[in-house]
């Protein structure tokens, strides 16, 4: 298949993700406060978070929005190819998924705030596919930077998976960053620039929708 930024394979779906997370056995707000608390202490600088949740035009789109994310890149991490391209992660051969590095200040959003709204903006309990996004290349991930990242994201998922938000198990994958490929010029900010694309309408416009309903109170007042 021909592949470019006018001739996309999510073009042809018509697939509608939605936000999973509607109502739970338990109460989030308390397993968001619980976690908090038990989560390492994070450094006063800079930071970077990567996470995988299907496609990187949904992800980057939503981290985009958060107060205290000061840039969202879009790319390709945990696979085996060197510099690879778009074409060469869409055939799921080279063991990529599509990921986007998150710049955020831990003084305005926490590291346990974007797991949150990581986990309640997909579905982490499908394995290798967001709706009709299917292949090892749009898995459920979380690339952790340091120890602390690791052992709150281990600790978190433990937790989600005996609270009952979702009725089947959560199948993150969880692993250190080796390396990670910024994505071509045009897939990034790619909703905000194409926002009337067929992918962006019909998959992209429902989820922000229910993510900003979701997290009014997180949003940057700029937008």
């Amino acid at each position: 298949m021909y592949y470019s930024m006018f001739s996309h394979q999510r073009l042809l779906i018509p697939a509608v993700v939605v936000l999973v997370v509607q109502s739970a056995s338990c109460n989030y707000a308390q397993l968001q406060e619980e976690i908090s608390v038990n989560a390492p202490n994070e450094s006063r600088e800079m930071a970077v978070a990567t996470f995988g949740g299907g496609c990187f035009w949904c992800v980057e789109a939503v981290f985009e929005k958060l107060e205290g994310v000061h840039d969202v890149v879009s790319g390709y991490a945990g696979g085996k190819v060197p510099n690879p391209t778009y074409k060469q992660v869409t055939t799921g051969r080279t063991g990529h998924a599509e990921v986007c590095q998150i710049h955020y200040d831990p003084n305005n959003v926490s590291y346990t705030e974007l797991l949150e709204v990581f986990w309640k903006t997909h579905d982490p309990t499908t394995l290798n596919r967001q709706g009709h996004d299917i292949g090892t290349q749009y898995r459920s991930v979380v690339f952790y930077h340091d120890e602390a990242q690791k052992k709150t994201a281990e600790f978190y998922q433990q937790k989600l998976d005996g609270s009952g938000v979702w009725k089947d198990p959560i199948v993150t994958e969880i692993s250190p960053i080796v390396e990670f490929f910024e994505a071509e010029k045009y897939h990034q900010n790619y909703f905000r620039n194409n926002p009337f694309q067929g992918y962006c309408r019909v998959v992209i416009v429902p989820k922000m929708k229910k993510f900003k309903e979701m997290f009014a109170d997180k949003l940057k007042t700029s937008d």
